[in-house]
Protein backbone atom coordinates (compact mmCIF):
# COMPACT_ATOMS: atom_id res chain seq x y z
CA UNK A 1 0.00 0.00 0.00
CA UNK A 2 1.61 3.16 -0.99
CA UNK A 3 0.80 7.02 -0.24
CA UNK A 4 3.74 8.42 -1.67
CA UNK A 5 4.14 11.60 -3.00
CA UNK A 6 3.45 11.27 -6.64
CA UNK A 7 6.43 14.07 -7.26
CA UNK A 8 8.83 15.92 -4.77
CA UNK A 9 9.54 18.00 -7.84
CA UNK A 10 6.28 18.99 -9.26
CA UNK A 11 3.76 21.95 -8.02
CA UNK A 12 0.74 19.89 -7.36
CA UNK A 13 2.00 16.93 -4.93
CA UNK A 14 -0.46 14.25 -5.34
CA UNK A 15 -0.57 11.21 -3.42
CA UNK A 16 -1.29 7.95 -4.99
CA UNK A 17 -3.02 5.69 -3.05
CA UNK A 18 -3.36 1.92 -3.64
CA UNK A 19 -6.68 0.92 -1.57
CA UNK A 20 -5.75 -2.47 -0.33
CA UNK A 21 -6.19 -3.42 3.22
CA UNK A 22 -2.91 -2.61 5.76
CA UNK A 23 -0.44 -4.93 5.09
CA UNK A 24 2.01 -4.54 8.27
CA UNK A 25 1.64 -7.31 10.74
CA UNK A 26 0.04 -7.10 14.02
CA UNK A 27 2.62 -7.08 16.79
CA UNK A 28 1.29 -8.27 20.61
CA UNK A 29 3.09 -5.69 22.50
CA UNK A 30 4.58 -7.34 25.78
CA UNK A 31 3.19 -6.40 29.22
CA UNK A 32 7.26 -5.18 29.43
CA UNK A 33 7.23 -3.01 26.25
CA UNK A 34 4.36 -1.68 27.33
CA UNK A 35 5.71 -0.35 30.21
CA UNK A 36 8.76 0.92 28.55
CA UNK A 37 6.85 2.54 26.32
CA UNK A 38 5.80 5.07 28.95
CA UNK A 39 9.35 6.02 29.94
CA UNK A 40 12.20 8.37 28.11
CA UNK A 41 14.39 5.43 28.58
CA UNK A 42 12.86 3.54 25.96
CA UNK A 43 15.31 2.45 23.12
CA UNK A 44 14.39 3.80 20.31
CA UNK A 45 17.04 1.40 18.01
CA UNK A 46 15.65 -2.03 18.88
CA UNK A 47 12.69 -1.39 16.28
CA UNK A 48 11.50 -2.41 13.15
CA UNK A 49 9.34 0.23 10.90
CA UNK A 50 6.86 -2.33 11.08
CA UNK A 51 7.20 -2.35 15.25
CA UNK A 52 6.70 0.78 15.48
CA UNK A 53 3.86 1.86 13.39
CA UNK A 54 2.18 -1.17 15.83
CA UNK A 55 3.70 0.72 19.09
CA UNK A 56 2.32 4.11 17.36
CA UNK A 57 -0.86 2.14 17.12
CA UNK A 58 -0.90 0.98 20.47
CA UNK A 59 -0.80 4.82 21.70
CA UNK A 60 -3.76 5.87 20.43
CA UNK A 61 -5.73 3.60 21.47
CA UNK A 62 -4.30 3.16 25.17
CA UNK A 63 -5.15 7.08 25.18
CA UNK A 64 -8.35 6.30 23.97
CA UNK A 65 -8.09 8.60 21.29
CA UNK A 66 -9.33 6.07 18.99
CA UNK A 67 -12.76 5.85 20.94
CA UNK A 68 -12.82 10.10 21.53
CA UNK A 69 -12.38 10.89 17.59
CA UNK A 70 -14.72 7.70 16.88
CA UNK A 71 -11.71 6.51 14.53
CA UNK A 72 -12.34 3.19 12.56
CA UNK A 73 -9.00 0.70 13.79
CA UNK A 74 -8.29 0.30 10.06
CA UNK A 75 -8.43 3.89 9.00
CA UNK A 76 -5.63 4.50 11.90
CA UNK A 77 -3.44 1.25 10.54
CA UNK A 78 -3.68 3.30 6.99
CA UNK A 79 -2.83 6.99 8.32
CA UNK A 80 -0.22 5.58 9.90
CA UNK A 81 1.32 3.47 7.20
CA UNK A 82 0.55 7.12 4.93
CA UNK A 83 2.73 8.79 7.51
CA UNK A 84 5.45 6.47 7.53
CA UNK A 85 5.49 5.93 3.66
CA UNK A 86 6.15 10.55 3.68
CA UNK A 87 8.99 10.82 5.74
CA UNK A 88 12.59 10.55 3.66
CA UNK A 89 15.33 7.80 4.02
CA UNK A 90 17.20 11.33 5.71
CA UNK A 91 20.30 10.30 8.04
CA UNK A 92 18.49 11.93 11.02
CA UNK A 93 14.72 13.07 10.01
CA UNK A 94 13.51 10.02 9.34
CA UNK A 95 10.29 8.14 10.17
CA UNK A 96 12.55 6.57 13.75
CA UNK A 97 13.07 10.00 14.61
CA UNK A 98 9.42 11.09 13.96
CA UNK A 99 8.72 7.66 16.48
CA UNK A 100 11.17 9.45 18.84
CA UNK A 101 9.38 12.29 19.06
CA UNK A 102 6.20 10.94 19.12
CA UNK A 103 6.88 7.51 21.96
CA UNK A 104 8.65 10.92 23.84
CA UNK A 105 5.29 12.51 24.24
CA UNK A 106 3.62 9.45 24.71
CA UNK A 107 6.34 9.32 27.63
CA UNK A 108 5.62 12.81 28.74
CA UNK A 109 1.16 13.02 28.99
CA UNK A 110 1.63 9.85 31.08
CA UNK A 111 4.69 11.51 33.29
CA UNK A 112 3.07 15.06 33.55
CA UNK A 113 -0.38 13.55 33.81
CA UNK A 114 -1.48 15.32 31.27
CA UNK A 115 -5.40 14.11 30.67
CA UNK A 116 -6.19 14.83 33.85
CA UNK A 117 -5.62 18.56 33.35
CA UNK A 118 -6.36 18.73 29.73
CA UNK A 119 -8.82 17.17 27.35
CA UNK A 120 -8.40 14.29 25.24
CA UNK A 121 -8.72 16.18 22.13
CA UNK A 122 -5.49 17.75 23.62
CA UNK A 123 -4.01 14.57 23.62
CA UNK A 124 -5.29 13.78 19.91
CA UNK A 125 -3.79 16.99 18.90
CA UNK A 126 -0.48 16.27 20.80
CA UNK A 127 0.30 13.31 19.56
CA UNK A 128 -0.71 13.71 15.78
CA UNK A 129 1.61 16.75 15.31
CA UNK A 130 4.17 14.97 17.01
CA UNK A 131 3.29 12.23 14.74
CA UNK A 132 3.49 14.60 11.67
CA UNK A 133 5.80 17.37 12.63
CA UNK A 134 8.46 16.56 9.69
CA UNK A 135 6.75 14.89 7.10
CA UNK A 136 8.91 14.79 3.95
CA UNK A 137 11.57 16.77 5.59
CA UNK A 138 13.94 16.95 2.35
CA UNK A 139 17.14 16.52 4.71
CA UNK A 140 18.07 20.07 4.51
CA UNK A 141 17.03 22.95 6.97
CA UNK A 142 15.19 26.31 6.44
CA UNK A 143 18.15 28.49 6.20
CA UNK A 144 19.56 26.06 3.18
CA UNK A 145 15.69 26.65 1.28
CA UNK A 146 15.43 30.29 1.97
CA UNK A 147 19.25 31.02 0.44
CA UNK A 148 18.80 28.12 -2.37
CA UNK A 149 15.81 29.76 -3.17
CA UNK A 150 14.41 26.33 -2.95
CA UNK A 151 10.78 25.96 -4.16
CA UNK A 152 9.21 25.32 -0.79
CA UNK A 153 11.16 29.02 0.34
CA UNK A 154 8.93 30.45 -2.59
CA UNK A 155 6.10 28.97 -2.19
CA UNK A 156 5.94 29.94 1.70
CA UNK A 157 7.38 33.16 1.21
CA UNK A 158 10.84 31.98 3.26
CA UNK A 159 8.55 31.80 6.46
CA UNK A 160 8.89 28.51 7.88
CA UNK A 161 9.15 26.57 5.01
CA UNK A 162 9.96 23.42 5.85
CA UNK A 163 7.58 23.51 9.09
CA UNK A 164 4.44 24.80 6.18
CA UNK A 165 5.18 21.67 3.97
CA UNK A 166 4.90 19.26 6.84
CA UNK A 167 1.53 20.54 7.85
CA UNK A 168 0.38 20.52 3.94
CA UNK A 169 1.58 16.82 3.91
CA UNK A 170 -0.04 15.57 7.18
CA UNK A 171 -3.16 17.06 5.47
CA UNK A 172 -2.92 16.09 1.98
CA UNK A 173 -2.47 12.43 3.85
CA UNK A 174 -5.60 13.62 6.24
CA UNK A 175 -7.67 14.58 2.63
CA UNK A 176 -7.60 10.76 1.76
CA UNK A 177 -11.18 9.30 2.78
CA UNK A 178 -9.43 6.06 3.77
CA UNK A 179 -6.21 8.15 5.84
CA UNK A 180 -8.51 10.43 7.50
CA UNK A 181 -8.76 9.33 11.39
CA UNK A 182 -11.22 12.39 12.45
CA UNK A 183 -14.12 11.56 9.54
CA UNK A 184 -15.98 11.30 12.44
CA UNK A 185 -15.72 14.22 14.15
CA UNK A 186 -18.20 17.34 13.52
CA UNK A 187 -17.03 20.07 10.80
CA UNK A 188 -16.66 23.23 13.82
CA UNK A 189 -14.26 20.51 15.77
CA UNK A 190 -12.13 19.43 12.71
CA UNK A 191 -11.46 22.31 12.01
CA UNK A 192 -10.22 23.60 15.48
CA UNK A 193 -8.30 20.61 15.42
CA UNK A 194 -6.34 21.26 12.26
CA UNK A 195 -5.71 24.86 13.33
CA UNK A 196 -4.26 23.25 16.55
CA UNK A 197 -2.16 20.86 14.86
CA UNK A 198 -1.17 23.38 12.66
CA UNK A 199 0.18 25.79 15.52
CA UNK A 200 2.13 22.93 16.92
CA UNK A 201 4.01 22.02 14.05
CA UNK A 202 4.60 25.60 12.72
CA UNK A 203 5.80 26.21 16.72
CA UNK A 204 9.08 23.63 16.19
CA UNK A 205 10.69 25.99 13.75
CA UNK A 206 13.61 26.96 16.00
CA UNK A 207 13.64 30.66 14.41
CA UNK A 208 11.42 30.93 16.88
CA UNK A 209 12.32 28.86 20.04
CA UNK A 210 12.91 32.56 22.20
CA UNK A 211 9.90 33.96 21.02
CA UNK A 212 7.96 30.65 22.31
CA UNK A 213 9.54 30.23 25.20
CA UNK A 214 9.45 33.93 26.78
CA UNK A 215 5.57 33.65 26.34
CA UNK A 216 5.60 30.64 28.72
CA UNK A 217 7.80 31.83 30.90
CA UNK A 218 5.74 34.93 31.17
CA UNK A 219 2.17 32.46 32.06
CA UNK A 220 4.46 29.21 34.08
CA UNK A 221 4.02 30.68 37.55
CA UNK A 222 0.48 31.57 37.03
CA UNK A 223 -0.50 28.87 35.07
CA UNK A 224 -4.41 28.23 34.24
CA UNK A 225 -5.29 25.13 32.76
CA UNK A 226 -8.48 26.95 32.10
CA UNK A 227 -6.99 29.73 30.13
CA UNK A 228 -6.87 28.63 26.72
CA UNK A 229 -4.17 30.58 25.60
CA UNK A 230 -2.16 29.06 28.70
CA UNK A 231 -3.19 25.48 27.54
CA UNK A 232 -2.27 26.06 23.73
CA UNK A 233 1.67 27.81 24.75
CA UNK A 234 2.23 24.89 26.74
CA UNK A 235 1.44 22.46 24.03
CA UNK A 236 3.37 23.98 21.95
CA UNK A 237 6.21 23.68 24.20
CA UNK A 238 6.00 19.99 24.85
CA UNK A 239 6.08 19.33 21.25
CA UNK A 240 9.63 21.81 21.11
CA UNK A 241 10.63 19.12 24.19
CA UNK A 242 9.71 16.06 22.52
CA UNK A 243 11.20 17.63 18.67
CA UNK A 244 14.86 17.10 20.58
CA UNK A 245 14.53 15.56 22.85
CA UNK A 246 17.37 12.98 22.11
CA UNK A 247 19.83 14.34 24.94
CA UNK A 248 17.05 13.32 28.02
CA UNK A 249 17.58 9.33 26.67
CA UNK A 250 20.11 6.93 28.12
CA UNK A 251 23.41 7.62 25.95
CA UNK A 252 23.94 4.59 24.30
CA UNK A 253 20.53 5.76 22.71
CA UNK A 254 20.89 9.35 22.69
CA UNK A 255 24.86 9.63 20.95
CA UNK A 256 24.05 7.77 17.71
CA UNK A 257 21.60 10.62 17.28
CA UNK A 258 24.60 12.80 17.39
CA UNK A 259 26.26 10.82 14.64
CA UNK A 260 23.29 11.29 12.66
CA UNK A 261 22.14 15.07 12.83
CA UNK A 262 26.27 15.66 11.89
CA UNK A 263 26.00 13.56 8.86
CA UNK A 264 22.91 15.38 7.88
CA UNK A 265 24.68 18.76 8.67
CA UNK A 266 27.78 18.12 6.47
CA UNK A 267 25.72 17.04 3.64
CA UNK A 268 24.32 20.36 3.21
CA UNK A 269 27.28 22.33 4.24
CA UNK A 270 28.96 20.29 1.75
CA UNK A 271 26.24 21.20 -0.60
CA UNK A 272 26.49 24.98 0.39
CA UNK A 273 30.02 25.00 -0.19
CA UNK A 274 29.54 23.70 -3.74
CA UNK A 275 26.46 26.23 -4.48
CA UNK A 276 28.77 28.97 -2.99
CA UNK A 277 25.94 29.56 0.06
CA UNK A 278 26.70 30.80 3.36
CA UNK A 279 27.79 27.67 5.74
CA UNK A 280 26.86 28.02 9.37
CA UNK A 281 29.82 26.87 11.48
CA UNK A 282 28.16 24.44 13.36
CA UNK A 283 27.39 22.69 10.56
CA UNK A 284 30.68 22.61 8.99
CA UNK A 285 32.74 19.40 9.22
CA UNK A 286 36.17 21.28 8.94
CA UNK A 287 34.78 23.11 12.49
CA UNK A 288 32.90 21.58 14.67
CA UNK A 289 33.07 17.89 16.75
CA UNK A 290 30.32 16.30 18.67
CA UNK A 291 31.01 17.78 21.94
CA UNK A 292 31.23 21.66 20.65
CA UNK A 293 27.96 20.59 18.63
CA UNK A 294 26.21 19.64 22.03
CA UNK A 295 27.79 21.30 25.11
CA UNK A 296 26.41 24.85 23.80
CA UNK A 297 22.71 23.16 22.72
CA UNK A 298 22.29 21.16 26.02
CA UNK A 299 23.47 24.29 28.40
CA UNK A 300 21.83 27.15 26.15
CA UNK A 301 18.72 25.71 24.56
CA UNK A 302 17.17 22.53 26.51
CA UNK A 303 18.06 22.69 29.78
CA UNK A 304 16.61 26.29 30.56
CA UNK A 305 13.78 24.69 28.26
CA UNK A 306 13.51 21.96 30.61
CA UNK A 307 13.76 23.68 33.81
CA UNK A 308 10.82 25.98 32.95
CA UNK A 309 8.91 23.02 32.46
CA UNK A 310 9.76 21.70 35.25
CA UNK A 311 8.02 24.63 37.37
CA UNK A 312 4.43 23.30 36.21
CA UNK A 313 5.92 19.41 36.36
CA UNK A 314 8.05 19.02 39.20
CA UNK A 315 8.25 14.84 38.42
CA UNK A 316 10.23 15.65 35.28
CA UNK A 317 13.39 16.53 37.03
CA UNK A 318 14.78 13.01 38.10
CA UNK A 319 13.68 11.25 34.90
CA UNK A 320 14.76 14.04 32.10
CA UNK A 321 16.34 17.14 33.24
CA UNK A 322 18.72 15.31 35.74
CA UNK A 323 19.69 13.42 32.62
CA UNK A 324 20.26 16.71 30.63
CA UNK A 325 22.36 17.69 32.97
CA UNK A 326 24.18 14.46 33.06
CA UNK A 327 24.60 14.29 29.41
CA UNK A 328 26.55 18.15 29.41
CA UNK A 329 28.83 16.70 32.15
CA UNK A 330 29.44 14.14 29.63
CA UNK A 331 30.44 16.35 26.34
CA UNK A 332 32.47 18.81 28.70
CA UNK A 333 34.55 15.81 29.69
CA UNK A 334 34.61 14.67 25.75
CA UNK A 335 35.54 17.83 25.11
CA UNK A 336 38.63 18.38 27.84
CA UNK A 337 39.98 15.31 26.44
CA UNK A 338 39.77 16.44 22.88
CA UNK A 339 41.63 19.90 23.95
CA UNK A 340 44.01 17.71 25.76
CA UNK A 341 44.50 15.69 23.03
CA UNK A 342 45.09 18.48 20.45
CA UNK A 343 47.37 20.13 22.57
CA UNK A 344 49.42 17.20 22.98
CA UNK A 345 49.51 16.99 19.08
CA UNK A 346 50.51 20.58 19.04
CA UNK A 347 53.26 19.88 21.06
CA UNK A 348 54.40 16.66 19.39
CA UNK A 349 54.77 18.48 15.85
CA UNK A 350 56.53 21.28 17.74
CA UNK A 351 59.26 18.80 18.91
CA UNK A 352 59.37 17.35 15.14
CA UNK A 353 59.72 20.56 13.66
CA UNK A 354 62.84 21.36 16.07
CA UNK A 355 64.42 17.83 16.02
CA UNK A 356 64.75 18.51 12.45
CA UNK A 357 65.88 22.18 12.60
CA UNK A 358 68.71 20.80 14.99
CA UNK A 359 69.83 18.21 12.70
CA UNK A 360 70.21 20.66 9.88
CA UNK A 361 74.05 21.27 9.33
CA UNK A 362 75.26 24.61 10.16
CA UNK A 363 77.20 26.14 7.32
CA UNK A 364 80.42 26.83 7.86
CA UNK A 365 82.50 29.71 6.30
CA UNK A 366 85.80 30.08 5.86
CA UNK A 367 87.64 33.30 7.33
Amino acid sequence: MMYLLASRQNDGKKLNPRRDVPSYPKYTLSQETIEALKKPTFDVWHWEHNEMLSCLEYMYHDLGLVKEFNMNPITLKRWLLGIQENYRSNPFHNFRHCFCVSQMMYGMINLCNLPEKMTLTDMGILMTAAVCHDLDHPGYNNTYQINARTELAVRYNDISPLENHHCAVAFQILSLPECNIFANVELEAYKQIRQAIITLILATDMARHGEILDSFKHKVDSFDFTNEEHVTCLKMVLIKCCDISNEVRPTEVAEPWVDCLLEEYFMQSDREKTEGLPVAPFMDRDKVTKPTAQIGFIKFVLIPMFETVMKLFPQIEEIMVQPLRDSRDHYEELKQIDDAMTEVGHLFSLNITLSLVNQIPIPTFPS
